[in-house]
């Protein structure tokens, strides 16, 4: 039978060089092998050994260096807000003495100045007036005004039915208690900017007993504040408390006419008829007496 020219024959050995070749690769391959392994399979650091570092790191390196940004230095953790220091400097001088304003009479605060305190308390039109043109007796002591107090008792019942609880946190003020509380204020904050919010011994209107500062409960960081003025309860008690023969006091953009800064909590006690009427016409206490 004829064989097949492409079948090998049994028994054929392969030429001598190609086995010499593969022999030869086979080792070279097996000498890398051992070689990285040795390099603790570290193909970067075999061939850095091998003289190809350069032409690697312009392969591997270089490219993630571009896309990976450089980790920026940590900055030490802050404990504390630190403010930046406060720096005091002296005011400027005049360029010309000509140019130097004319320093300012001394401030009143509105007070006669040297007035001493009267034996009686002044009645206008029946109306007792306590302001700073008009003071009380030292000793004078009414206490807490009897129909005031159920005035404030109605008006507060009547808040109520609309979920406002409202309280009266300061009226009747002694004389003496007057004077621990103004010279308070005065060393805190100065005898100019006292006289604005705090009367003097003998001049507070709460001496009278007629005075009521009125706030609400559970409220109490707008009690003698004039955010009291912004809040529901503020709002209501403006708008009513004439008919209960109640007037705020002291009013915005009245200062000049009362002497005292606005009080949204300062309420006085003149009764109904007056109280209305002083409320239709927006005016003062002083006003409506013609003590301005």
């Amino acid at each position: 039978m004829k064989r097949s020219t492409h079948e090998r024959r049994p028994g054929r050995k392969q030429p001598k060089g190609r086995i010499a070749i593969l022999s030869v690769i086979a080792a070279a391959l097996a000498g890398i092998v051992i070689w990285i392994g040795v390099n603790d399979w570290n193909v970067t650091k075999t061939m850095e050994q091998a003289g190809l570092a350069e032409s690697s790191a312009e392969l591997t390196e270089a490219p993630e260096q571009q896309q990976k940004p450089l980790k920026q230095p940590e900055q030490p953790a802050q404990t504390e807000k630190q403010e930046p220091p406060v720096t005091e400097t002296a005011p400027a001088e005049p360029a010309d003495a000509d140019d130097a304003e004319e320093p300012e009479e001394p401030f009143d605060g509105g007070y006669v100045e040297g007035q001493t305190l009267p034996k009686e308390p002044t009645y206008v039109n029946g109306i007792l007036v306590a302001n700073k043109k008009h003071p009380l007796p030292e000793d004078f002591a009414p206490g807490e005004d009897k129909a005031a107090r159920a005035a404030f008792e109605e008006m507060a019942a009547e808040a109520k039915l609309s979920s406002f609880n409202l309280t009266a946190f300061s009226t009747f003020r002694s004389y003496d208690y007057q004077v621990t509380l103004y010279n308070r204020y005065a060393d805190r904050d100065g005898q100019e900017a006292a006289d604005r919010y705090s009367a003097r011994p003998g001049y507070s209107e709460h001496q009278t007993g007629l005075a009521f500062d009125i706030g609400e409960v559970n409220h109490e960081k707008h009690w003698a504040s004039e955010s009291f003025g912004e809040t529901e309860a503020g709002k209501w008690l403006l708008a009513n408390a004439h008919r209960y023969g109640f007037i705020l006091r002291y009013p915005k953009n009245k200062e000049d006419i009362t002497g005292y800064m606005h009080e949204a909590w300062h309420f006085r006690y003149v009764g109904k008829e007056m109280a209305e009427e002083i409320f239709k016409k927006n005016i003062t206490l002083e006003e409506y007496l013609g003590l301005e």
